[in-house]
């Protein structure tokens, strides 16, 4: 079966084209979002660029079984509606993006949520293989997630099982942009290290990492923190001590919870790997009391860029597979 499988991200689209039984990709194509142009305009650029990467692969979309089409937020699965995606521009509300991709391209389009794709993709073909129970995490401009059970999403209530970037970690905690307060989120996400960044430089003006951000304290990203860090800046080992604190905590939380063979840490912060892995994994074991957390692997992704489409393209190919 050949599938098509697409990340929708707040600055870039992946596409992906993916024969299902081996996981191999057989062609990419990428474009920015651009999304201030409406949902009209991406949902058309999506379309072209699936036949943009077709036609790389020597095929059409006539071709293909299935698209799956990964998005930044809440969606209804049973429509292919679009409810709440914050960090695109434009209003996606109640977007038709299943149906109107299903029209441009004439196949099935089967909506996920990009973090749900992530660890389906990871778990399959990634770091959590051959695991019974992996909980995956993404890292980013937000943290979003997912629980993947014998290589099968568990979904919860419409979808959402896996929300992990909003556990509450502090109940008088920052303002999240869920509106609750302390959520994971909020301190263990790339925007989180910019905030504590900006909070810290402004009385630290001789930091490396303020000169690695061009003097400007909002610039600031998770690999400068990393980069400061390892050159022994003591503004960037206590930002880097906080992050991994309450992150480590948060997986803590996960473990006893789901009790899994394996959780994974994904997306720009996550790249600090050890850095960020060694520091969390000593929290985690410090913290679960309860179980075997000995026995959990604690590990960095392995798809990369990858992981995004192929994931939603499996999800397009098992939705294709149970349609009744």
């Amino acid at each position: 079966m050949i599938l098509a499988g697409i990340d929708l991200g707040g600055t870039k689209i992946a596409v992906a084209i993916v024969e299902q039984q081996s996981g191999r990709v057989l062609a990419r194509s990428y474009a920015p979002t651009d999304s201030p142009q409406g949902p009209d305009a991406v949902l058309q650029l999506i379309a072209t660029l699936v036949h943009t990467a077709c036609a790389s692969a020597s095929l059409a979309a006539a071709d293909l079984a299935a698209v799956g089409l990964g998005v930044p937020g809440v969606y209804d699965l049973a429509t292919g509606h679009t409810h709440f995606l914050p960090n695109l521009a434009g209003a996606w509300r109640n977007v038709p993006a299943g149906p109107t991709l299903r029209h441009a391209l004439g196949r099935p389009v089967w909506l996920i949520n990009d973090a749900r794709a992530f660890v389906l993709a990871e778990s399959l073909l990634g770091a959590g293989r051959n695991a019974h129970t992996v909980v995956g995490l993404t890292l980013g401009t937000g943290v979003g997630g997912g629980i993947a059970v014998d290589g099968r999403l568990w979904q919860g209530l419409d979808g959402t099982a896996g929300e992990v970037g909003h556990l509450t970690m502090n109940l008088d905690g920052p303002l999240c942009a869920c509106g609750n307060r302390g959520c994971l989120e909020t301190y263990a996400s790339g925007l989180a290290i910019a905030r504590l960044a900006a909070q810290r430089l402004a009385t630290a003006p001789e930091s490396l990492l303020l000169h690695l951000a061009g003097g400007a304290a909002e610039q600031v990203t998770p690999a400068m923190v990393g980069q400061a860090a390892a050159a022994n800046d003591a503004v960037a080992q206590s930002i880097l001590a906080q992050v991994t604190r309450y992150l480590g905590a948060g997986v803590a939380n996960l473990v006893t919870t789901l009790s899994p063979d394996c959780v994974i840490l994904g997306g720009s912060v996550a790249n600090l790997g050890e850095q960020l892995l060694a520091p969390v994994r000593a929290v985690a074991r410090d913290r679960c009391r309860a179980i075997p957390v000995d026995r959990v692997r604690i590990v960095q992704a392995e798809l990369g860029l990858d992981a995004g489409p192929l994931g939603a393209a499996l999800w397009a190919g098992e939705r294709t597979e149970n349609r009744p």
